[in-house]
């Protein structure tokens, strides 16, 4: 079991708000997540909190590329490794957020998202809900935003 989660824990039902929903990241989802980080590529590297400098990659990947990273995110979730959510308005994939074991002392979870260009307005709404949701139901107390 990964060491960020405790022994016997069993991830939340994923958040769902009046404005979007959150939803295991996999394969089901690799055409709209495709369509929207590379419809939004400078956006996602400029959004706060998410600082991946060479992610995502500016001349893009493929698509079967994208779809086997998505199947990598599903196995990591269901590994309980780290925690990777689609956020979906409708069918549509406007967003991701990413829950991983922490890179700096004093932190007890690392927790990044974006969300397509064309829907910026959402972004500090889902970095909103996402602190209350990890207070609420996760074992985490301590999350690394990344500045936000």
């Amino acid at each position: 079991m990964s060491p960020f989660i405790p022994a016997g824990f069993t991830p939340p039902t994923p958040l769902a708000t009046a404005e979007f929903r959150l939803e295991p990241l996999g394969p089901e989802h690799s055409e709209s997540d495709y369509l929207a980080w590379t419809s939004s590529i400078e956006h996602i590297r400029a959004t706060p909190g998410f600082p991946y400098g060479g992610w995502p990659p500016f001349d893009g990947i493929s698509a079967q590329d994208n779809l086997e990273d998505l199947g990598r995110h599903r196995e990591d979730h269901q590994a309980l490794r780290e925690f990777t959510y689609s956020v979906l308005v409708g069918d549509q994939v406007v967003g991701c957020v990413y829950f991983f074991p922490p890179e700096k002392p004093g932190f007890d979870v690392s927790v990044q998202s974006w969300v397509r260009a064309d829907r910026a307005e959402l972004d500090g709404p889902l970095a909103d809900a996402i602190l209350e949701w990890i207070l609420e139901s996760w074992p985490w107390g301590k999350p690394d935003r990344y500045g936000r």
